[in-house]
């Protein structure tokens, strides 16, 4: 039944449990083939700019405010700032094979106080795309902020015109809430932001998807996946 205030008007169901959420604090989040390191420019940015260099072009960068960079100095000066930087809160996702950063994404937009927090800032090199450590690194944070942390709505949005980042959201469990045309201009352009969700309450459905999908036993002896991720609404 649809609760209504004294008025008679329909109004949201009341939530007495409620306490504002923690902001983010972790240094580490260590999975099972990745780890998530506070971003420590000493430690890596050479690692991370080997690893983009490593791409023909700088079409990974087209829909970020920043980059691509034209040499080290560059991005070390960059990363210098990031780390130092609380909202947004980077890190460096690291290979648990080999020790190596291979990306970056960051928690962002923290709202506390309504539980509601942003993953963005995600920038994966050709070599850390389309791999189990990529997926694991969105499920290590997506589990930071709703089982340790607490919050209630986890988001994630992108220029609308970006398809790969659109795809992804939805492989991941988003839900597409809609678009916010005009929302921001960026390296001189407009862009129209889609917005994405996942809520507490899709995420028991989600934790359970990325776990059955992570398990050693859903690759075979090729690191190819044997069924996909899938997060059922």
């Amino acid at each position: 039944m649809m609760a209504k205030n004294e008025f008679g008007q329909p109004v949201g169901e009341q939530i007495p449990e409620w306490v504002p959420a923690p902001l983010p604090s972790a240094q580490t989040l260590k999975g099972r083939y990745c780890t998530l390191e506070r971003l420590n420019p000493d430690k890596h940015a050479e690692q991370l700019y080997a690893a983009y260099s490593n791409e023909s072009d700088g079409r990974d960068w087209t829909y970020l405010p920043v980059g691509p960079w034209e040499n080290f100095q560059t991005y070390f000066a960059w990363t210098q700032q990031a780390a130092a930087s609380v909202d947004p809160r980077h890190y460096a996702v690291v290979d648990n094979s080999n020790g190596r950063a291979l990306g970056t994404l960051a928690l962002m937009r923290h709202d506390p106080a309504n539980g509601v927090i942003e993953v963005g800032f995600v920038v994966f090199s050709g070599a850390l795309k389309r791999t189990r450590i990529a997926t694991e690194a969105h499920y290590l944070l997506m589990s930071y902020v709703f089982d340790t942390l607490g919050y209630r709505r986890y988001e994630w949005k992108c220029d609308s015109r970006n398809e790969p980042s659109m795809k992804a959201a939805h492989r991941l469990g988003f839900d597409y809430e809609g678009t916010f045309r005009q929302h921001v201009v960026y390296k001189g352009r407009n862009r129209d932001t889609a917005w994405f969700s996942i809520i507490d309450g899709d995420w028991p459905r989600g934790r359970a998807a990325f776990n059955d999908w992570l398990d050693p036993s859903n690759f075979d002896n090729r690191g190819q996946q044997r069924r996909p991720l899938s997060i059922n609404r």
